[in-house]
């Protein structure tokens, strides 16, 4: 393992700043409804936003507080920050961000934790700093098992893992492989993640009520996931190749493909450098194109890493009665429902979630 620093090159940062200035936007058409993309005058605020206004600099130098290193599992490099807990009896917790995002998710999270947690937050396979991707195969269980090895490296023989979205997977994933020495697993969803997860389990429509308020409300939105909010998977998922070269080669479409899923998965306001910081990471790692082959291989594998057999605890954000009918959780599952938030409950309401974990693993 080795040390790590963000050092961005100049050049790089001049070149962003050029690229925006020199962006070549399209004619908007008028009356377009919004499930037809991100609107126009949204994006020119925050384009402007990124080019006058956003301090890359002082983010960079914030990020390089937080101790982080690099190491090779499997034949990648991935990258992660390690903060301990000035408790030596602190719980070790893996905590792995999701898609379209990355370990900057959790910084105002891990400021909450840190007293009571010794906290490790890699950045996945193909994102970020963990990049470039080694090759294709990196799914979610192929994923946690390099999380296992990581967290054998660090000496923990005893830990927790959390994570939401893609990060809900591989944490899942590490805990039924690493039983012997995860203490509990937990993971966070909201109503339009778990509608969306169900359009992909087979027979999970026919299974629904029409009769039956909650199931009807079900299927009315895993039908508006179909028909006006997939359309990002269905491209990475077959093309994510394709996809690469306008994500690398253009910070107006890396930022228009990010912020689209922040504002339409959001639930409550989110700080506007923290959206941007995320898309930085994406523009200057060059990460869109290789997070996207991720998914891909992810939609084409069954490698999920098997049953879990430790303790489980779910936290729903944006909670209602569809949640519980579509999460598998078993009968004896830690479970939490928060009205506030949405798919990025470290962003939204970090209390919240900080208290949640506290409580499942202990440390309240």
């Amino acid at each position: 393992m080795e040390p790590f620093r963000i050092a961005v090159p100049q050049a790089d940062l001049d070149a962003l700043h050029a690229r925006l200035d020199d962006a070549r936007w399209p004619v908007d058409v008028p009356g377009t409804p919004e499930f037809r993309g991100i609107d126009a005058a949204r994006l020119r605020e925050l384009a402007d936003h990124w080019r006058t206004g956003f301090d890359w600099r002082r983010a960079e130098a914030e990020l390089n507080r937080h101790p982080q290193f690099v190491t090779e599992i499997d034949g990648q490099r991935i990258h992660f920050l390690h903060l301990r807990s000035p408790r030596p009896d602190a719980v070790p917790l893996l905590l792995t961000h999701g898609y379209p995002s990355s370990p900057v998710e959790f910084l105002g999270l891990a400021a909450r934790l840190t007293p009571d947690f010794h906290l490790v937050v890699p950045s996945l396979p193909g994102y970020a700093f963990s990049t470039p991707l080694s090759g294709p195969g990196w799914t979610m269980g192929r994923t946690a098992r390099a999380w296992v090895t990581l967290m054998s490296r660090l000496g923990y023989d005893r830990y927790g893992v959390h994570g939401g979205d893609v990060g809900a997977g591989v944490s899942g994933a590490v805990a039924a492989l690493d039983a012997a020495h995860v203490i509990g697993v937990h993971v966070v969803t909201d109503p339009m993640t778990a509608a969306a997860t169900a359009t992909f389990l087979p027979g999970m429509a026919d299974r629904l009520d029409p009769s039956d308020p909650v199931d009807k409300l079900i299927r009315q939105r895993m039908d508006e996931f179909t028909r006006d909010g997939s359309g990002y998977l269905a491209i990475q998922n077959t093309r994510p190749r394709t996809m690469a070269y306008g994500l690398t080669d253009s910070p107006l479409f890396q930022l228009a493909w990010i912020a689209e899923k922040f504002d339409a998965w959001t639930r409550l306001p989110i700080d506007r450098d923290a959206l941007l910081l995320n898309v930085s990471l994406y523009w200057f790692t060059g990460c869109g194109g290789s997070a996207a082959h991720t998914l891909f291989d992810q939609a084409h594998s069954l490698d999920w890493g098997g049953p879990v057999t430790v303790p489980q605890a779910f936290a729903v954000f944006g909670a209602d009665e569809t949640v519980r009918r579509l999460v598998p959780a078993p009968a004896d599952a830690h479970w939490s429902e928060f009205a506030e938030g949405g798919h990025f409950p470290a962003l939204e309401p970090p209390e919240q979630l900080a208290g949640d974990l506290r409580a499942f693993f202990g440390t309240a």
